[in-house]
């Protein structure tokens, strides 16, 4: 047995704790998981149903936890774990799975089945069975700290395009702010836009906050990647930030995966809590138009629609904030036939848009997005998170449809009354 793969081995091991003994033994297989998938509906491929992709984990929990599959280790006959097993499924679990945990919804037993798939990337990452581009960007991410390289200099830069296009300050390293914002790369680099709506909001409402230039990178690629370890070094990065500068509340923006990091998971990747308080950016949008501190004018009159990041809706619990914030300023605003909760994934979360390799996976994919938007005729979709909006667009483009994509804080932004700054 190689190194490695005894190094993923006890890894897998180590993740079968009662919680996932229990989802192992209940499990009866009926195979209701499938159809939540869109990797499984738009392909037909058995593989790809959520269950199957937990197989090393649950391979092993036989072999080593059931009376039948101890008495086939006695007996000698049992079917090991090998190296072309972890090869085959980190194909599988990286290229066809975007951690989207609608699967999780419809479990009859209540089986958290992407958790138990992200413990099998835990297992895969460690024995070094990862896509090469994901295993690239994390190793970025911990030695510049972002998964594209961007430094402080390149956000300073932007941030002066910025101030000189809307005429307001962006606070950097400012202590004992009310808030610290964080951003995550694809915003600096390809929506600089999102800074701005931060700025002109919050200079509206009279926010008092901040960025960091030590910790201003949001994006966990540890999670994506699932290296808990490298995901608890980003977190850290974040608190370290926050904590030297003394702000009451850290920002997570419209990225996903960076909200379930730093808000839910991110305590137990360093193993103590926070200082501060943890809030996503639509949270306290929909905080500062409740308590009238937003005055907005003007109507959107196009037919749009709303896509709900996985992360932050179905695992995250931001279901109501964009939905109150958009019928604030649209008129036609229409829901997906399946939303909130149960809207159906991008297709390029939980890594996958960062795994060149599974492109061809993840444009069939998104067939389940283009049918949920065709059979509404919308001009404009507004999402929140930077990740899904650049995978909709590649599949907007791929499909040949002529659809506007936006994030909602920038389209918030545009509907501020003028001459009400602070």
């Amino acid at each position: 047995m190689s190194e490695s793969l005894e190094r993923g081995l006890n890894k897998l091991r180590s993740q079968i704790d009662p919680q996932v003994r229990s989802f192992f033994s209940t499990c009866v297989h009926c195979g209701i998981c499938a159809e939540t998938c869109l990797f499984f509906t738009e392909t037909r491929d058995p593989r790809y149903t959520p269950i199957y992709k937990t197989e090393p984990l649950r391979k092993l929990w036989r072999q080593e936890y059931t009376f039948w599959g101890k008495l086939a280790g006695k007996l000698g006959i049992t079917d090991p774990l090998t190296e072309q097993d972890l090869a085959d499924w980190e194909t599988l679990v990286y290229d066809g799975c975007s951690m989207c945990g609608r699967c999780s919804m419809v479990c009859p037993l209540g089986i958290d089945i992407s958790k138990i798939i992200f413990k099998v990337k835990t297992g895969l990452a460690t024995a070094g069975y990862s896509p090469k581009d994901l295993a690239e960007t994390t190793q970025r991410a911990v030695d510049i700290g972002s998964p594209m390289g961007v430094k402080i200099g390149a956000l300073q830069a932007q941030i002066k395009h910025i101030e000189d296009d809307i005429n307001l300050k962006i606070p950097i390293d400012v202590e004992q702010a009310d808030y610290m914002a964080l951003l995550s790369s694809m915003e600096i680099m390809y929506f600089p836009e999102y800074i701005s709506a931060l700025a002109q909001i919050f200079n509206h409402a009279g926010v008092s906050w901040t960025l960091c230039s030590e910790a201003f990178e949001a994006t966990n690629s540890g999670l994506q990647i699932g290296n808990t370890e490298v995901a608890g070094v980003l977190v850290e990065r974040i608190v370290a930030g926050a904590e030297k500068l003394k702000v009451k509340n850290v920002i997570s923006p419209e990225c996903g995966h960076a909200y379930t990091a730093i808000r839910w998971e991110g305590p137990n990747f360093i193993g103590r809590p926070y200082s501060f308080k943890v809030v996503h950016i639509l949270e306290l949008l929909d905080e500062l138009q409740q308590s009238g501190r937003l005055k907005l004018a003007g109507m959107e009159t196009e037919r749009l629609t709303f896509h709900d990041p996985c992360s932050i809706v179905r695992r995250g619990g931001i279901d109501s904030e964009p939905r109150n914030l958009l019928r604030s300023f649209t008129e036609n605003f229409v829901e997906m036939t399946e939303h909130g909760t149960m809207n159906w994934c991008c297709g390029g979360g939980g890594g996958v848009n960062s795994n060149e390799r599974a492109e061809p996976v993840k444009l069939q994919a998104f067939n389940r997005k283009k049918s949920q938007l065709d059979e509404l005729d919308v001009e404009t979709i507004v999402t929140s998170c930077s990740n899904c909006r650049l995978v909709i667009e590649e599949g907007l483009e791929a499909n040949d449809m002529d659809i506007n994509i936006v994030g909602l804080t920038e389209m918030l932004a545009e509907h501020l009354v003028d001459g009400t700054a602070h």
